[in-house]
């Protein structure tokens, strides 16, 4: 398994063991948004941050290759839906592990929606790629989503932990999973899924201090780190809200002198 060490270790800082990843898929499931439509210039910003990694899709590689700065890890993504579907929350497979290998990639992620009417071929799906990243020795971040008609809300601390047991059960490396509000709460996910637990950002929030809060209550709760999208790449300054996240993050900074930083002119 040493293939599969080594690329863990261009996703997640071997000294600290957390990470700061940038999800930029969105293309896919909302088109050309703001801050990834010059996907180079997106890559660029977030690399100059210091983030471990980010998500994309296979196609936009090649638009995203830097070819200068900072190195950053690749996660490519295997799933898919877009908005404009009666079903949004029905992921399917848009790419393989083999793919992915071709393109360049240190990892791949998978989404998956439990609780809804398409939970079976979503798992399915999450366990053919698991079985096949195992085989090329390729890490698996898992995003898992409590999302569907048997969910009444999406952020409850049972069925977030019951989402990222999930992801660890059916054998992937890290899973993704949404905030629960509080260290105390959040802990309770973490306490009771053995693979490292990363954060994800949602919907673009009113303040830095809102991302900040929560990024400090996950990493005192045990959390491995942040997988953050929006409130990144639609930021007024990217690389310096991703330097933000990554002082959280893997230096333990104070979210005031944080803060600080982000309203000076610090580079």
């Amino acid at each position: 398994m040493i293939g599969k060490a080594i690329r863990l270790e261009r996703i997640i800082n071997r000294d600290t063991g957390k990470t700061v990843i940038v999800p930029m898929d969105h293309g896919v499931s909302v088109g050309p948004i703001p801050g990834i439509k010059d996907m180079k210039e997106a890559m660029r910003q977030v690399a100059d941050g210091g983030a471990n990694a980010v998500v994309i899709h296979k196609g936009i590689v090649g638009a995203g290759h830097r070819r200068s700065g900072p190195d950053m890890g690749l996660i490519i993504h295997l799933s898919a839906s877009t908005a404009l579907s009666p079903e949004p929350n029905a992921k399917t497979l848009v790419c393989t592990v083999e793919e992915a290998v071709k393109v360049g990639a240190d990892g791949v992620s998978v989404h998956v929606n439990i609780g809804n009417g398409h939970e079976r071929e979503m798992l399915a799906d999450f366990g053919r790629v698991s079985r096949d990243a195992a085989e090329w020795g390729m890490p698996l971040l898992a995003m898992i989503y409590p999302r569907g008609g048997k969910i009444q809300n999406e952020y409850d601390v049972q069925v977030i932990k019951h989402a990222a047991r999930v992801g660890a059960e059916l054998g992937a490396d890290a899973v993704k999973v949404s905030y629960t509000g509080s260290p105390d709460s959040f802990r309770q996910v973490v306490e009771g899924c053995h693979i490292p637990v990363i954060i994800a950002g949602g919907p673009k929030m009113e303040s830095d201090r809102a991302v900040l809060e929560m990024v400090k209550g996950a990493i005192e709760a045990g959390a491995a780190g942040t997988s953050i999208g929006r409130n990144v790449f639609q930021h007024q300054n990217p690389t310096k809200i991703v330097r933000a996240l990554c002082m959280i993050v893997q230096e333990n900074v104070s979210i005031d002198r944080v803060l600080q930083y982000l309203q000076s002119d610090e580079r």
